[in-house]
């Protein structure tokens, strides 16, 4: 979980959900690449952050893409956030003997009642379903201690963004295989704003 480094976090607010990652792959502290995307689209109302080893991340998000697909086309209607929450939960713990290496986070809104959900999972997919935030990566104790600073209920999607930033910025800064950068995703239920964070780059 630490040979590749990163950061993702998820945060709730009023209306609208948050979820943030930092740039940088690296590999045993050294820099590889400073664009590297952790965050994937499910669908409109649906992210999911996979921090952890980066050939996984890879897999998961290509088998996550064709699981979801094959639901919508089965159901003929849009994945919702929690079900979505089931089925990575599911994927991770069919291969709990030998597991994909990643913490998958996930931020979504139901586009029909407007609800928002966010959600972390271990290796083996126990999942998490917190009213607040979740993080996941090598600096998770840093942005915990941010997050539990920053953050109040029922958030604006700006001051979501505000707080959701400085979390994710100030984590990483005191961890030398994350950062370079961040992006940001508001998802809102009419909307999704996706922001880019400019960083120390040292």
């Amino acid at each position: 979980m630490d040979y590749n480094g990163g950061l993702v976090i998820a945060m709730k607010g009023k209306n609208c959900v948050a979820i943030a990652a930092d740039r940088a792959l690296t590999a045993q502290n050294h820099a590889i690449s400073f664009n590297y995307q952790k965050i994937f689209e499910v669908n409109p109302h649906i992210y999911v952050g996979l921090p952890g080893l980066a050939t996984d991340t890879k897999t998961v998000a290509q088998r996550v893409k064709f699981r979801v697909n094959l639901y919508e086309l089965r159901e003929n209607r849009r994945i919702k956030p929690k079900t979505f929450g089931s089925m990575i939960s599911n994927m991770l713990y069919e291969r709990r003997f030998g597991p994909y290496f990643v913490e998958p986070v996930i931020a979504g809104i139901d586009s029909k009642t407007g609800e928002s959900y966010i959600a972390a999972s271990d290796i083996i997919g126990c999942i998490n379903e917190p009213d607040d935030f979740v993080v996941s990566g090598t600096c998770t104790e840093q942005a915990f201690g941010m997050c539990e600073t920053l953050w109040k209920p029922d958030m604006e999607p700006d001051d979501l963004f505000e707080t959701i930033s400085q979390s994710l910025m100030s984590a990483f800064d005191r961890d030398a295989s994350s950062g370079w950068g961040g992006i940001v995703y508001i998802i809102e239920k009419d909307k999704v704003t996706v922001k880019a964070l400019k960083t120390r780059m040292d």
